[in-house]
């Protein structure tokens, strides 16, 4: 049984009202703990210097963030496109498929940035599970559980054939196993861990758990 869809419509836009807050009040506090390390970027990427922005990751985290209006823009004007199509799932599947490629594809373009000695050492792959969580450290950590959040949270309210854990904990694991494999494939200088895989997955379901009440099952009605 849904709960949420349980709730009078007033709830419902309160309940959504006090999300959006939170979510707003959480990407604030994350851009006010880093502000100092992404606005060394900011000349480069205010001038449309690769070099120095697009490829560091202090660069593309501020990109990313500086282009969050113009997400929302697409998933706005892509949800109108669709409206008389898709009725009232036009505003859902929209920013479904919004979030997930704006919120996936930086963070693993971050993965695939190359290292001091790309194309040069051979590639190094660590498959005794939790060895690597050891030297990860909590920002590392963190980072690696953010990395297909995005894609974690947005995939099961999109595709209703992906609205279970064990589903998105497979979409996880396939992704960051394609990621460590393309590292190891071009030489990157970077470690294919299996720990990367185990806490990437970790972090795709986890988000996925979050976004439980929007889940949509085969016949199109919200799960809970």
């Amino acid at each position: 049984m849904n709960d949420t869809a349980s709730l009078s419509a007033p709830a419902r836009r309160a309940f959504r009202v006090v999300l959006l807050g939170l979510a707003v009040l959480g990407v604030a506090s994350v851009v006010f703990a880093v502000r100092r390390p992404l606005m060394m970027s900011a000349p480069r990427c205010m001038a449309g210097h690769w070099h120095g922005c697009y490829d560091t990751e202090n660069g593309v985290l501020l990109m990313m963030l500086a282009g969050l209006p113009l997400a929302a823009l697409a998933a706005w004007a892509l949800a109108r496109f669709r409206r008389a199509a898709a009725g009232t799932s036009a505003w859902r599947l929209s920013l479904a498929e919004i979030g997930m490629v704006y919120g996936t594809v930086p963070l693993v373009w971050l993965t695939l940035m190359p290292g001091p000695g790309a194309g040069i050492v051979d590639g190094r792959v660590s498959l005794v599970p939790l060895r690597d969580l050891q030297t990860m450290g909590p920002i590392g950590i963190g980072g690696n559980l953010l990395i297909l959040a995005a894609l974690g949270f947005f995939a099961p309210i999109r595709f209703a054939a992906l609205a279970s854990v064990p589903r998105i904990l497979a979409l996880g694991v396939g992704c960051s196993a394609l990621i460590e494999v393309t590292q190891y494939v071009l030489q990157l200088d970077r470690v294919s861990s299996i720990d990367d895989v185990l806490v990437n997955a970790a972090g795709a379901a986890l988000a996925g758990l979050a976004s439980r009440p929007w889940w949509r099952s085969a016949t199109g009605v919200t799960i809970g």
